[in-house]
């Protein structure tokens, strides 16, 4: 089959025409249609976390399931015996085996999984527009979620803010607006991305805030740097909620009077599998969620990695695995 393999840390992805498919080994095998390009692509290609290369990247997958006809793959695949897993939470299982990133992922033709129960019919979704959705559209999902309830409480005087108005922070924005009455903010110090933030739904966009800004009940850091934490931390509301995503590495002091009183911060990572099937009905209800993608084959793997780096893109970037595009 056809793949593009990670050899080695911080080197180029090789396209191999002849790689040995995988073996079912008690799972199955899904027919990939497409895969999206993520940042934790990125994150795994240089080596910054994920398993030992060799291996195939790629999360964002959708296929083709002989009996439940065009599908999206759940990731995260937990040991299903921890307390974590039978809560459905098993993207935080201690033994995940994450596709992609510590097994072999979807930039190829074939993808083995550990079963049918990690797969969801699309129901309508184009595989292409809609690939995104398996982790970007999925993490902005439960990040929003954890302050959700405190937004709705608070109605109409709700104030969230999102720092990063990249893929991630346009599909929060996009989330808050139908799922709350929260003022939403955006905070990136691109002006093309502040300005595709307002296009979008947020009620302001910014480059900085300074003190004479309101609080927030909210705030979703989808960068992670230490300035970035500061601002969330300097600009929740008592009793908000601040979640943290991004993977800038960043960290500010916590304890009694470093943050404001009865504050709540989390670490916010992907989503659960009932969370998937939740945002995909949401989706289907509200085309707004899918986000324009930019569709390029799979030799162009490489090609997409680049760009990523560069910030040379509006949108998500998809591989064409199929050959439906081409």
């Amino acid at each position: 089959m056809r793949a593009v393999v990670l050899n080695a840390s911080n080197t180029p992805l090789q396209m191999v025409e002849d790689h040995p498919a995988p073996a079912a080994d008690g799972g199955l095998i899904l027919d990939v249609t497409a895969c999206g390009v993520c940042h934790s692509d990125i994150h795994v290609a240089d080596g910054d976390f994920g398993k030992e290369p060799p291996i195939i990247l790629g999360h964002e997958v959708t296929g083709v399931h002989p009996e439940l006809g065009p599908v999206m793959l759940y990731a995260p695949w937990g040991c299903r015996n921890c307390s974590e897993c039978s809560q459905g939470l098993e993207m935080i299982c201690s033994n995940s085996s994450e596709a992609g990133l510590f097994t072999d992922g979807g930039y190829a033709d074939q993808l083995r999984i550990p079963g049918v129960e990690y797969l969801t019919p699309l129901d309508g979704l184009d595989p292409y527009d809609s690939a995104p959705l398996a982790c970007g559209g999925l993490t902005a999902y439960r990040a929003v979620l954890h302050g959700l309830d405190r937004l709705r409480e608070r109605g109409s005087d709700a104030r969230a803010l999102v720092i990063g108005a990249g893929g991630l922070g346009q599909y929060a924005i996009r989330y808050l607006r139908l799922l709350s009455d929260a003022h939403v903010t955006a905070l990136d110090l691109s002006d093309a991305k502040q300005a595709t933030a307002v296009e979008i739904g947020a009620h302001e966009a910014a480059g900085s805030l300074d003190d004479s800004t309101a609080g927030f009940d909210l705030v979703i850091d989808f960068i992670g740097a230490e300035a970035t934490l500061r601002t969330a931390a300097d600009h929740i509301n008592k009793l908000g909620t601040v979640a943290v995503v991004g993977l800038a590495g960043g960290s500010i002091p916590f304890g009694f009077g470093a943050v404001p009183l009865e504050t709540h911060f989390v670490a916010s990572v992907w989503g659960s599998r009932g969370q998937l099937d939740e945002m995909l009905d949401l989706a289907r209800r509200e085309p707004s969620i899918v986000q324009p993608v930019e569709v390029l084959p799979l030799a162009d793997a490489q090609s997409a990695h680049d760009r990523m780096r560069s910030g040379d893109l509006r949108g998500r970037i998809v591989l064409d695995i199929s050959g439906a595009h081409s």
